[in-house]
């Protein structure tokens, strides 16, 4: 794979010595110095444009339709034909960077795109003092995580992660239980999901030659950050989720969803080590299959914990006491503790105690938790309001999540335990990992 970037044409040079100037003035002068995000009453709609609008990210900007859906940007117009049509009024754009130099007026951004550009689309919309919902996982990188909090800190704007589960009763269920002692102390944590498989291959080779770009697809920006390659049909669309230069694998797909009621309700931090057991490895794809084992310490009163995921296939041993005729399901979560088990669907759906016997004795406490009107809806509340703390998946809680996970991928990718220091974001036995932790990007893409 080629791995430095292949000269860039007359036109490509004069679009990034346009566009990088205009980052470059988005870090000197952010708007929330100039004034800051604007309240906006209830009332009153946000100026909304999307980044990457086809496939998720199309229905992610559909959501925005009782907004003024003013601008839109996609690399892909075929793919994207479909949100053209619904907000044909919007402005059309194939380059993230020149439309937020160019569109005035825009209050927010919804972010749909492949991983590895939704930092540097995030930052840039952030340090111009727009609020952000940006698609699962949050980044590409554990550096980017960190980047992108800090930046939305400074920025003082509302942020989300495309986590949609966060925003439903599921996961405040498992919460409550929890904390009531329904399991008693948790120990072990196992999730899991049936990718990539039928969604996405792993463990392919690079094309040796190219194919010719297909109509309507601007390759070059698709590539965004990314070292220059030929086009082929095995990155895109959808594909590109194996490979390490533009996705995260299941781990960063799914794991955001079924593995959030893990993180929600034992209030995880960072974890201090990780190990796996995957396929074969190589250098540019995701394996096969992934067992991947993350060591969270003690914190308060809660127990160390072991919690371990699974994609490709494998599954989780069967939970003692769960009935035969009980299937785990292709996407789930289950708890461990010292006094039973809470077994949940994938996207954190509704939990079970196991056996179900236990589930019938069981005497449900008192809701606590404040419910969510929906996951976008809570976004666009908060924009609104211009108050950061109530959009419940932003980047201050989808940070040090997005990172334990891709800690977990560390350990896949390098097929060594990784000693994990989040405090100075290092590998301490793994100084192999640095490039990994932190990548290069291609010159008007860096965040």
């Amino acid at each position: 794979m080629e791995n430095s970037p292949a000269p860039a044409s007359i036109s490509r040079r004069r679009l990034l010595g346009t566009a990088a100037g205009a980052v470059a003035g988005f870090t000197i002068v952010p708007r929330h110095v100039l004034g800051g995000p604007r309240h906006i009453p209830p009332s009153e709609k946000l100026n909304v444009a999307g980044i990457g609008v086809g496939g998720q990210g199309g229905s992610d900007i559909a959501k925005m339709a009782g907004e003024n859906v003013i601008a839109l940007c996609d690399v892909d117009a075929k793919r994207a034909a479909g949100s053209f049509k619904k907000f044909e009024k919007a402005e059309r754009f194939e380059d993230f960077r020149v439309m937020l130099e160019k569109v005035k007026g825009i209050d927010a951004v919804v972010i749909g795109t492949p991983d590895h550009i939704h930092a540097p689309a995030a930052v840039a919309a952030m340090q111009l003092g727009k609020h952000v919902y940006v698609e699962k996982p949050m980044a590409h990188t554990i550096y980017e995580t960190r980047r992108m909090r800090d930046v939305a800190r400074e920025a003082k704007v509302v942020t989300q992660m495309g986590n949609q589960g966060h925003a439903g009763e599921g996961l405040r269920l498992t919460k409550e239980w929890i904390q009531a002692g329904a399991i008693g102390k948790v120990t072990e944590v196992h999730c899991w999901s049936d990718r990539p498989g039928k969604f996405w291959r792993q463990d392919v080779p690079v094309p040796e030659k190219g194919q010719p770009v297909r109509d309507g697809l601007n390759w070059d920006l698709w590539l965004g950050p990314a070292a220059f390659r030929d086009y082929h049909e095995v990155y895109c669309p959808r594909a590109w989720r194996g490979w390490w230069d533009f996705g995260c694998g299941a781990i960063g797909d799914m794991a955001v969803h079924n593995a959030d009621p893990a993180f929600y309700a034992l209030d995880l931090d960072p974890p201090i080590a990780a190990e796996a057991q995957t396929a074969p490895v190589n250098p540019n794809t995701l394996p096969l299959w992934n067992i991947i084992h993350l060591y969270f310490a003690a914190k308060g009163d809660q127990p160390a914990v072991r919690f371990t995921w699974y994609d490709g296939g494998k599954q989780p041993p069967r939970p003692e006491g769960l009935e035969k005729e009980r299937e785990l399901g292709d996407n789930g979560i289950y708890f461990v503790g010292d006094k039973g088990v809470i077994l949940c669907g994938g996207w954190a759906g509704t939990p079970r105690l196991v056996p179900e016997s236990a589930m019938q004795a069981f005497q449900r406490p008192e809701k606590s938790i404040p419910r969510s009107p929906g996951h976008h809806e809570e976004w666009i509340a908060a924009c609104k309001a211009n108050k950061p703390e109530d959009a419940k998946a932003g980047f201050d809680y989808s940070a040090p999540f997005t990172e334990s996970l891709f800690v977990g991928n560390l350990a896949a990718r390098l097929g060594k335990r990784i000693e994990w220091d989040s405090a100075n974001m290092k590998a301490t036995n793994a100084p192999e990992a640095d490039p990994l932790i932190n990548k290069a990007y291609r010159d008007g893409f860096a965040v």
